[in-house]
């Protein structure tokens, strides 16, 4: 019985995942190594100032490129951080600046998107590349630490 269970879940996660892969509007604009390079600027910042935080950076579809996860960060966070991320690529704005807007009434409530800070727009050129974003601390203090990383690959604004 375990066994046919599991593999209606295998093919379950499978469709779920190619469905993915489809739905993707364009390559990825995100580089493994521009990831990288964020992650490791991120992580040391974070390190600096003793906080153990998830962090994670997506190319423009909102499709994980790299996740890194410290020691002693909830395993909640990186549930937190892809929520971050989503409403990022989604919208071009931090994940506070759309949280700030959708109070407003300025723009579309995005399903499964956070409206507090930590997320941040990686572009490159003026085109948005991606996001990085944390969590695992206070959403100014993630979001610093979001903003190290996409600073050191980009700009955190079009212009």
């Amino acid at each position: 019985m375990t066994t046919k269970f599991h593999k209606k879940v295998v093919i379950v996660l499978m469709l779920l995942f190619s469905a993915t892969a489809f739905a993707q509007e364009g390559p990825s604009l995100m580089t493994y190594d521009l990831a990288m390079k964020a992650i490791e600027a991120a992580e040391s910042h974070a390190r600096q100032q003793g906080w153990n935080v998830t962090i994670l950076v997506t190319d423009q579809n909102a499709t994980p490129v790299m996740l890194r996860r410290l020691d002693g960060a909830s395993a909640r966070t990186i549930t937190i951080a892809n929520s971050r991320a989503l409403v990022v690529t989604k919208t071009g704005l931090t994940s506070g600046e759309y949280g700030t807007r959708l109070e407003a009434g300025e723009i579309e409530e995005i399903e499964g998107g956070v409206t507090f800070q930590g997320g941040v727009p990686v572009y490159l050129e003026g085109e948005l590349i991606g996001a990085v974003a944390a969590s695992g601390v206070r959403g100014f203090q993630d979001e610093e630490v979001s903003i190290v990383g996409a600073e050191t690959i980009g700009s955190i604004s079009k212009d």
